[in-house]
Order: C-alpha cells, then sequence, then structure tokens
C-alpha cells in the first residue's frame, strides 16, 4: 500500500493547483473520465482528421507541461464542466503525452493511484514500435495496475481498426522504454524500428526510458525535452561498456517498478544527472 500511496498524490506536472476545482464535478469510473480527458483535448497529429485547421499559436501551446496551466487555459476559453465534452475548437491541443497525464491528474485528484507510462505501442502504426505515452492506475478491485490508452476515442479507433479495450491496454500492446531497450540491447528487435516520423534508434529508446523513470517518480517531461543529464547523451556514437551497463541498469528497474519502487524513487532523488533543470518544471 505504501506503493499505491505515493502515486495517490500529486507531482508537479499533474497538480491542478488553483484550478482543482475544475475537477470537482467529475464523474468516479474511469470509462467517464477518458471521456472528459477526450472532450477537453484534441490531438496534435488527429487535429485535421476532426475537420480542425490549428494555428501556430494553437500547437505552441504544446510546449507547455504542467497541468494547472492546461487547465487555465481551458477555464479562459469556456467556464462549461470538463464532464461536458467541449466544441472541437475550444479544445487545449495536446499529445498522447497531455492525454495521460491529464488523465493521470483526473485519478490522483480523486485518490486512485496513477501514473503515466512512456514507450511505444503496437497498434499505431502496423509493423512500428510508435513512440506514445499510456496511463495506468490501480485497481483495488481487480488488484493489479490497469494500462489506459486515453488518447483513442471512437474516431480513431474506427480509423486505426483498435480490437482491443483501451480502458484495459493487453501489455503485449505496449512496450515500456525499459522493455524496447531490453529487447533492443539482448539482439530481439531493431531498434531502428521503434520511433515516430523520421526518428529512431537506440538513442531514441533510451530518451523514453529516463522519460519512463521519471515518470514513475512522478515528473512527466515532454516528449522533447533533452539536452541535459542522460538525455545529453548521443547513441550514434559508441560509448564505452562501463556506460551501457549502467544504462542497462536504469532500464532494468523500470521493468519492474514495484520491486525497485525504492530503488526508483532513489535514484531519481539522488543522481544528479537525472535532476530536472528547474526550467521544465514551470
Amino acid at each position: 500500500m505504501r506503493i499505491q500511496e505515493f502515486y495517490r498524490s500529486h507531482g508537479v506536472m499533474t497538480d491542478p493547483g488553483a484550478f482543482s476545482q475544475m475537477y470537482s464535478e467529475l464523474p468516479p469510473n474511469i470509462s467517464d473520465l477518458v471521456k472528459a480527458v477526450q472532450g477537453s483535448l484534441i490531438h496534435v497529429f488527429w487535429a485535421e482528421r476532426y475537420g480542425i485547421k490549428l494555428s501556430d499559436q494553437q500547437k505552441a501551446t504544446l510546449q507547455i507541461r504542467r497541468i494547472d496551466r492546461k487547465l487555465e487555459i481551458l477555464a479562459n476559453k469556456s467556464n462549461a464542466s470538463l464532464s461536458d465534452p467541449r466544441p472541437l475548437d475550444q479544445r487545449q491541443v495536446g499529445n498522447c503525452r497531455d492525454f495521460s497525464t491529464l488523465l493521470c491528474s483526473m485519478l490522483r485528484q480523486k485518490g486512485v493511484p496513477a501514473r503515466a507510462r512512456c514507450g511505444f505501442s503496437t497498434y499505431l502504426l502496423p509493423g512500428h514500435y510508435e513512440d506514445h505515452w499510456v496511463c495506468e492506475y490501480w485497481s483495488n478491485e481487480k488488484m493489479r495496475w490497469i494500462m489506459v490508452d486515453p488518447q483513442l476515442d471512437d474516431f480513431q479507433k474506427q480509423a486505426m481498426s483498435i480490437v482491443f479495450d483501451p480502458l484495459d491496454v493487453p501489455r503485449d500492446q505496449f512496450v515500456t522504454g525499459g522493455q524496447a531497450w531490453d529487447t533492443c540491447r539482448s539482439g530481439k528487435a531493431d531498434p531502428k524500428d521503434f520511433g515516430i516520423l523520421n526518428m529512431s534508434g537506440l538513442g531514441f529508446i533510451w530518451g523514453n526510458v529516463i522519460r519512463d523513470i521519471l515518470a514513475l517518480s512522478k515528473t512527466e517531461i515532454l516528449p522533447w525535452d533533452s539536452g541535459w543529464g542522460y538525455l545529453a547523451y548521443h547513441l550514434e556514437a559508441p560509448l564505452p561498456t562501463e556506460t551501457l551497463n549502467l544504462f542497462d541498469e536504469i532500464a532494468t528497474l523500470t521493468l519492474d517498478p514495484e520491486k525497485n519502487f525504492d530503488e526508483i524513487q532513489r535514484r531519481c532523488t539522488r543522481d544528479p544527472l537525472l535532476r530536472i533543470p528547474n526550467e521544465l518544471l514551470r
């Protein structure tokens, strides 16, 4: 229960802060919470398929990390309840990280243990491990962590022929950063099959390892945050064996977040290369 208690409270990114009242009318069940997320956000890559042309100003809000600032934008657009789907042009522009982090925030606000996970989906692009984020929450009824993909609304499910329930994503449909690293390092998969757009490879996978371990410590950085700490390494060039061994060790920690909970929190607190620059927390 100590682990569940940790994920029941907010981190800096998921705390609604002064806009916590916007959560007061949210429904209690996961299905309706996911609909509230989907009714508040519009995915930057899907907007045109919904018939929405995004301005550069709207796209720029993707740089916002913290949920309280995203809620502020939503509040300024409309005082409607988050339980009521907003018109597409009044939704906050986001990506998979934003959908997952907003659901995580709502769940934590309701006292439900939740955490975002960073890795790769097998279902967004056939034959490819696509860069992606999901959310996990603890179910007392089923006594396990349940993986949810809050981005997949009815339109996307139909467009991508999704056959599983996004409210309980099968574990073989999503590969965490650490699992991808372990699979590729052991030669069981090609790192070039993991990524997004024209970006792929072991270096890209390593970035998701770090984003995942930070999310497990309740700090959900942006998918493109880089250039500091472990995210400053360039894996295109050969790295010393001891460095790769260290990376293997960090990735392995994320494979079993419960067993390695204390070590994950210790590393994220004390390892200077996992210390997030202050400007990324604002």
